[in-house]
């Protein structure tokens, strides 16, 4: 037998926080346009179209009391406990996000110590070679650590590696853009370990792609649409049409690729965990990833969806997604041995990627 090393999903964790936020709780927010002008549309007509184009109906905020470190570590806890390993032997903790720990109280990111060295000190995890680095790479960027933990095990330099995507959107969107009403905050973690197989298993392909010409400014960093508000603070603002755009272009060209990469066909894929900032959109990437395959759009349930009441919580959101399947948690929506599941996200950058992944059958 020719056995090759496989990086496999052993256990998952999540921290989905307790605050639950309703579209009806924006109807007192005053709305302004990208030109600052107060828009003249009632509240109750731009939170029925929000919901209806995005499918959020609530999202997720945390409580003041905590940062994103502080999510992070729960999840980590959480991931710990499920693939029942001791935090000692872990080789790497890969943190993705794009914000560091943003205190309620003080709207600034903080960045030093990095939030994994944070993380890896509230686990207690003592060994100097449990490498702890953060990932800044969008909203992609808990996929993008998976990539690379990945490529860590294959070169035979790690063994475990433990991959966390943590945000708190709520404490950087600004409440007078319409956008805001997209955001939520949330932590996943999920730890590979590295296997010896002679069939392919885990981590099968991944295809990794940034658009950083004329893409690179369609997320970023501005002052409020009201121009009385929060002047010394900028906030994340989003081109959602161009965005919207491209993401059809080449979001389903990348799964694609990644499928071929795998001696994978569309076909063969029982579930596809996709990246969820806009329901619409995400329904419209499906389509067309089936279109290149000259078949139909498929059956609802092969692309689990968790926005209508998650919200987009940027990196949380496929580890969050996975570990609800991965227990069991998500009716209807199991993940079983044998399976072959599709990982897919874009964000800032514009950065995008995919993971063809298959469920081991032991």
């Amino acid at each position: 037998m020719n056995q090759k090393t496989y990086a496999v999903i052993i256990g998952s964790g999540s921290y989905i926080p307790t605050r639950k936020i309703l579209n009806e709780d924006f109807m007192n927010h005053v709305f302004y346009d990208r030109e600052g002008m107060l828009l003249q549309k009632m509240n109750v007509d731009i939170i029925q179209q929000f919901g209806k184009i995005t499918g959020i109906n609530e999202r997720r905020y945390v409580t003041d009391d905590l940062v994103a470190s502080d999510i992070a570590f729960y999840a980590a806890k959480d991931a710990l406990e499920s693939a029942k390993i001791d935090g000692e032997t872990l080789d790497y903790i890969i943190v993705a996000h794009n914000f560091g720990d943003i205190r309620a109280d003080n709207l600034r990111s903080e960045f030093v110590p990095a939030l994994s060295s944070r993380v890896k000190h509230h686990l207690g995890i003592s060994n100097p070679y449990t490498v702890a680095y953060d990932l800044p790479f969008g909203c992609a960027g808990w996929l993008q650590g998976l990539i690379q933990a990945d490529y860590f095990i294959r070169s035979g330099n790690a063994k475990r590696i433990m991959v966390i995507g943590t945000e708190t959107l709520s404490r950087i969107c600004d409440p007078h853009d319409r956008d805001s009403m997209i955001y939520s905050d949330g932590a996943g973690a999920v730890i590979v370990e590295a296997r010896e197989s002679d069939v392919p298993v885990g981590i099968l392909s991944q295809v990794v792609k940034s658009y950083s010409d004329e893409l690179a400014y369609v997320l970023r960093m501005e002052k409020s649409s009201n121009p009385n508000y929060g002047k010394d603070t900028l906030f994340l603002k989003m081109n959602g049409r161009k965005l919207y755009e491209n993401v059809l272009k080449t979001v389903p060209q990348v799964i694609k690729e990644c499928l071929e990469k795998a001696g994978l066909s569309v076909l063969d894929i029982n579930k596809i965990l996709i990246h969820q900032a806009n329901e619409k959109m995400d329904d419209a990437i499906l389509k067309q990833l089936f279109a290149l395959y000259e078949l139909d759009m498929p059956a609802k349930d092969l692309m689990p969806m968790t926005i209508s009441w998650l919200g987009n919580s940027s990196v949380a959101t496929l580890p969050t997604l996975f570990d609800l399947m991965f227990k069991g948690k998500f009716e209807k929506q199991a993940i079983n041995k044998g399976q072959h599941i599709v990982f897919a996200s874009v964000g800032a950058g514009v950065n995008m990627n995919a993971v063809a992944y298959k469920i081991p059958n032991d």
